[in-house]
Order: C-alpha cells, then structure tokens, then sequence
C-alpha cells in the first residue's frame, strides 16, 4: 500500500518524461541574438562620420561662431555639414553648407554663420561624406 504523502503520476507509470524541447531552440536563439548584438555593437562603436559640437560663441549675435569635431575613417573624402542657428523662438535664421576638403582624419574647424536676425544658438543639422 502506498504511503500517504505519495501522489499517483501516471507520467511517472509509464515513463513519461516531461518535453524540455524548448530549451534547445532558447540556447540556440541566444547564441544567435548574442553573436548579432556583439557585431551590431562593435559596427556602430566605429561609424564612417563622427561629429559633435564643441562650442559656438554668440558674442555678436548677428554672426555667432561655431566651434565643431569631425572625425571621418577615410580622409580622401570630403565633408559636407549644414550648420544652423536659431532664434530664441527656435526659429532657423541662419543656415550655411560648408565643404571640408580631403585630407585629414581628425579636424576642430570654427565657422561663422551668417544670419538675418540676432541668434541664440548655433548647431549642426547634418553632416555627410561626398562621394
């Protein structure tokens, strides 16, 4: 006679074992979503155009400067940025396209943007590489 803690499993009867078929196809999926992560990660950690702001000065607001980092992987292309400033409002008072010329990787130029009214700040809307 059976004792009274034991549960009567039929699995346990007739050697059923529980499917564990999932685990495999969950390995398999993280090895997979791991691999891509690394690669994705280590792609973009090293882009083909870095830029970022480093200062702009306001001190005459009709003709704010602006000081910026380009950082390109191929110096035998040439640059193009669109720099920006806005009003208060954040209204675009001024816009200019600068070409940067082939040559070196690492530049900090300074620029001056022209504008129709007094600004409050000075940005970089894009920059890209020409072909």
């Amino acid at each position: 006679m059976p004792a009274e803690n034991d549960q009567f499993d039929f699995n346990d009867r007739y050697g059923i074992t529980p499917a564990r078929s999932w685990v495999r196809y969950a390995i398999a999926f993280g090895v997979v979503g791991g691999a891509w992560l690394l690669w994705a990660g280590l792609h973009q950690a090293t882009p083909a155009l870095r830029y970022e702001l480093i200062s702009f000065t306001n001190e005459d607001p009709r003709n704010p400067e602006v000081r910026f980092l380009v950082q390109r992987a191929d110096g035998s292309k040439e640059v193009q940025c669109t720099l920006a400033a806005r009003d208060y409002d954040k209204n675009v008072v001024g816009q200019i396209d600068i070409t940067i010329a082939a040559g070196e990787t690492y530049l900090e130029p300074t620029f001056t943007v022209p504008t129709r009214a007094d600004a409050v700040n000075v940005g970089i809307s894009s920059c890209r590489t020409l072909p």
